[in-house]
């Protein structure tokens, strides 16, 4: 009897707290009044032929901030420009009789193809590699999801460093520390790389507000990339037409291997 009189004065003492805690939470996630505004000069860049590159720029402002958490320089600023995804391979190579040939390979799923980060400063003085690491932010830090099987992964470590390692050497992965200066009191602007192989597709700026190591707030606008003239139409030919484009670039190896022959042609 004295235990069921117990069991029932739990019950109720974890019943009356559960509000209370439930109200904790609410009082924790409404303690950040700050909120986060960007914008871009162009939500669409056109690629030629002769693209080389270029930076694109992104103006921010900070809303409901603290002066002093200003004054002291709490807060901090991560900006991205994220590429469309698509599945990526690794493969490696070793020399097999003298040949350098391709014995293992692990695919990642749905990666960016391209990815431009910029900082007031270091991310791994912003915020904890934990924090980093749930929201993906930062080439270090970013989501390598393998697809199929990987036995008993202690490969994946290898081939995640080497996805990273032949990204950021080839270009399309950049990280600029210090690339987000505040121009004002709340006012900041950003600069993130466009490489000179962007792909075409939807990209996506983001920003995310860290106060004190603590995530604030993110804001996020997408950015259409197209490519035009020459390029455009021999791209779009591919995809819309690949039998006929095919047959094209057959037809064009011939006549250019057929043509150079009687050029150098010795009499």
């Amino acid at each position: 009897m004295f235990d069921l009189a117990r069991l029932c004065f739990v019950s109720l003492v974890l019943a009356l707290a559960a509000p209370a805690a439930a109200q904790v939470r609410e009082e924790d996630l409404s303690e950040f009044t700050e909120k986060l505004e960007i914008g871009i000069s162009t939500d669409e860049i056109s690629i030629t032929s002769d693209f080389r590159g270029a930076d694109l720029t992104i103006f921010g402002a900070i809303d409901g901030f603290d002066e002093n958490l200003l004054a002291q320089g709490k807060y901090s600023i991560i900006v991205t420009l994220e590429g469309p995804k698509e599945n990526a391979t690794v493969r490696r190579k070793e020399r097999v009789f003298g040949i350098w040939v391709n014995t293992r390979s692990m695919t990642f799923e749905l990666v960016p193809e391209s990815y431009s980060l910029s900082s007031t400063r270091d991310i791994e003085t912003i915020a904890p590699p934990g924090e980093l690491g749930n929201m993906g932010i930062g080439v270090d830090h970013m989501r390598l999801v393998p697809l199929g099987f990987v036995g008993d992964g202690s490969n994946l470590g290898e081939f995640r460093n080497a996805f990273r390692r032949i990204r950021e050497t080839s270009g399309v992965y950049q990280r600029d520390p210090g690339g987000v200066r505040f121009i004002s009191s709340s006012l900041f602007r950003a600069s993130v790389r466009l490489p000179a192989n962007v792909p075409n597709g939807v990209h996506i700026v983001r920003a995310y507000l860290f106060r004190d190591g603590l995530f604030v707030a993110a804001k996020a606008l997408p950015l259409t990339v197209v490519k035009t003239g020459l390029e455009q139409a021999i791209t779009r030919a591919a995809h819309d037409q690949p039998v006929i484009y095919g047959l094209f670039a057959v037809l064009l190896a011939v006549i250019t291997g057929w043509g150079a022959s009687l050029l150098f042609r010795k009499e």
